[in-house]
């Protein structure tokens, strides 16, 4: 038996349920994937924006039904569904309280991207067991449930699907695609003296570095009201209130939840995440979105960490997914070191000449895995 990730919104499990939870729906672009479910598999439904399972469903067969089920999308690659198990999101299973039970969820770092397992459905959970367990604790949920309170506006949280035309060599290929939205604050990290977190701090060099440098910068969307030593991201000189409009929609939604941006006019110059407590799995994947919506762009790109995180990136960067792609993201995207770049942007502007430095100087200075490691 497979057990499959079945996604849901809080609209769109009402509507599932209220159409009598009989025939669940997917994207027809899923329709393509050589792994399929097939009869006797298990769906196991877990609802985005509030993060909790909520259901299982035993899959009957492909189905034929093309009614109105849903109001955000038709959902065309369908199959018929017999009720294991369906929660109301109060008496859900919360995801936090399967930290360090999962493969996908080993701890702390791999909150908000989840190994990228909550990216699309139906999506095969790659360890059985992982099902297994989430499907006994709904078994349990139904029989004595517990309410939690659910946000509303996270309950009825509505993603975007964006159309989006991408050239593939001299072929322009029309295709849907969401967007993730910015990742909850992470509870755990620590301020520093100057005010602010150090992810805060890092933003703050990198833009500041940029400043220096003659560049135009953009702090991510979400944090331009974030202060360090006493100054609001936001207001720094040289901080453009919109980006480009070069870009499509996706790109544009992608692009302003980058950490920092360097611009020159109308150009990317170069593209930083800064990862010191989120997951590194998430940065990663928001420059791997990037690359793929706009995959002629030229532009630097990298991820910026503690010392101690190097062999998480090296790790995370070398999957699969990254490497085996026309521009692998190790050869596209350096390691930059919280104290390598500190270092270095305080000597260079002891001595002065920061102004005659050109932006890729970070190529030097960053290290990237794009060879195979030794032995």
């Amino acid at each position: 038996m497979t057990y499959w990730l079945d996604l849901f919104t809080g609209e769109t499990w009402k509507q599932f349920r209220d159409a009598g939870a009989t025939v669940s729906g997917f994207r027809k672009s899923m329709e393509k994937y050589k792994k399929q479910p097939q009869p006797g598999d298990i769906l196991i439904c877990y609802l985005t924006g509030v993060m909790r399972w909520v259901g299982a469903l035993e899959i009957l067969g492909p189905s034929d039904d093309r009614s109105a089920i849903w109001k955000v999308d038709e959902f065309p690659f369908r199959f018929g569904v017999k009720r294991l198990v369906l929660l109301d999101p109060e008496v859900g299973i919360p995801m936090e309280h399967l930290e360090g039970r999962l493969d996908f969820y080993r701890g702390a770092d791999d909150r908000g991207g989840f190994k990228g397992f909550l990216r699309m459905s139906p999506n095969h959970f790659r360890q059985a067991k992982d099902g297994e367990l989430i499907l006994e604790l709904l078994r349990q949920a139904e029989s004595n449930p517990v309410s939690r309170p659910v946000d509303p506006r996270k309950l009825s949280r509505r993603p975007r699907y964006l159309k989006v035309d991408i050239q593939k060599g001299q072929t322009t290929v029309s295709t849907s695609v969401t967007v993730p939205d910015p990742e909850p604050e992470p509870a755990a990290e620590l301020p520093v003296p100057e005010g602010g977190t150090r992810h805060t701090e890092m933003q703050y060099q990198l833009l500041q570095l940029g400043i220096d440098l003659g560049l135009d910068v953009w702090v991510a969307k979400n944090d331009r009201t974030k202060t360090f030593k006493g100054v609001m991201l936001g207001k720094l000189p040289r901080m453009l209130n919109e980006l480009p409009t070069q870009f499509n929609e996706a790109t544009t939604r992608t692009v302003e939840l980058i950490d920092v941006l360097w611009l020159r006019g109308h150009s990317i110059v170069a593209a930083f995440e800064v990862e010191a407590t989120t997951s590194i799995y998430s940065g990663i994947l928001r420059m791997s979105d990037l690359l793929a919506l706009q995959p002629n762009l030229t532009i630097h790109l990298y991820l910026v960490a503690p010392d101690e995180r190097r062999g998480k990136v090296e790790q995370e960067i070398r999957r699969p997914t990254f490497v085996h792609r026309d521009r692998p993201l190790p050869e596209m995207c350096g390691f930059l070191s919280f104290d390598k770049l500190v270092t270095t942007v305080e000597g260079v502007r002891k001595l002065g000449v920061t102004n005659a430095l050109k932006p890729d100087f970070l190529q030097d200075l960053a290290e990237f895995f794009g060879d195979e490691p030794e032995d």
